[in-house]
């Protein structure tokens, strides 16, 4: 029987709005993380807007928390800032030379856009030239250069949401099953990303607008995708038939239920119908670890071909399905 079945028909509470989980966050390497302070050099706004928000204030708030305290105590771990389960999500933490790793602010710039020592020069240096002087091929070689040194620009959606979904659930079960945390974040990529720090301050000279559009189509289609291919991935790896794994099918199945309905407005879009397929393609139950991943590698292909065949342009008919303002997490600056 699949484990949402089973989690009704024992009457588990269900948390409908939490999001699925995934594996293990993957933390910037401390060894190339420079620091927010690096970024501001050149992104003030950026980080003005950062200052404000929950990501920057996690850092003193966060360990101070009677629930991250109890969480803390269940799961063993002495020093909340200090043991990689709490650092990897909490925090960013970076290493200098030979020294201890330790977290230097909360939720950063690097966290997102992965540690810069090796790209945050490079994509600043405009080929060696002034901005004005730069060609059109040196600047997009510049890029490309910058990426090669792992730096995920913002167009890099994908890669962008999976950093997003790797904190913004529980990447492991026995934090549910044993140290009582959360499943998640209430997390939707659209309302999440158009809060606080809306990512869009550099292109539009420092006004934290919101994204276009047709870019928050995009967002919206890739972020449920990313929510089915994470919960799968969860479900693949749970072990007990606990809470965690209830959950994690749950969302699965509303997840791809709201994707249906967007495939079922845009069929051009046939990539949208794909994922749903492949979200049907395993159960949704324990013990199926090697059709489940297949089928979120399947949801992961297509993901990245929607990114890169469609720019939202042709999605203004799930228009009607995305998240507006009033559900925007967060007061912009």
């Amino acid at each position: 029987m699949p484990l949402h079945q089973i989690h009704r028909s024992i009457g588990l509470i269900v948390l409908s709005f939490w999001m699925a989980s995934a594996p293990p966050a993957t933390a910037a390497d401390p060894s190339k993380v420079e620091g927010p302070n690096a970024c501001a050099e050149c992104h003030e706004e950026e980080a003005k807007a950062w200052k404000q928000s929950h990501h920057f204030k996690t850092f003193r708030e966060m360990p101070r928390r009677k629930e991250g305290k109890q969480i803390a105590k269940r799961m063993g771990i002495r020093r909340i800032k200090s043991e990689g389960l709490c650092l990897n999500c909490h925090f960013t933490v970076q290493q200098v030379g030979n020294r201890k790793p330790k977290p230097v602010a909360g939720i950063s710039c690097e966290s997102c856009h992965s540690g810069g020592k090796e790209w945050i020069k490079l994509h600043s240096g405009f080929s060696g030239k002034t901005e004005q002087s730069e060609s059109k091929a040196e600047e997009a070689a510049r890029w490309q250069q910058a990426e090669s040194k792992g730096m995920i620009r913002p167009a890099r959606i994908y890669q962008l949401a999976k950093n997003c979904y790797s904190c913004h659930v529980v990447p492991q079960e026995d934090l549910v099953n044993v140290g009582g945390h959360t499943i998640g974040s209430p997390f939707e990529l659209v309302s999440w990303s158009q809060g606080e720090v809306r990512h869009n301050t550099w292109y539009s000279k420092g006004k934290n607008v919101e994204a276009t559009a047709a870019r928050k189509r995009i967002l919206y289609v890739v972020g449920l995708s990313v929510e089915i291919e994470t919960a799968l991935r969860a479900i693949a790896k749970a072990n007990v038939r606990k809470l965690y794994a209830f959950q994690m099918a749950e969302r699965a199945d509303a997840a791809r239920k709201k994707l249906a309905q967007a495939a079922q407005a845009v069929p051009g879009v046939p990539e949208l119908a794909k994922i749903v397929q492949f979200s049907h393609a395993a159960g949704l139950k324990l013990k199926n670890e090697a059709a489940l991943t297949a089928a979120a590698d399947g949801v992961s292909k297509e993901i990245q071909s929607i990114t890169t065949k469609y720019d939202g342009t042709n999605l203004a008919a799930i228009d009607g399905l995305i998240p507006g303002p009033d559900a925007y997490m967060g007061k912009a600056r």
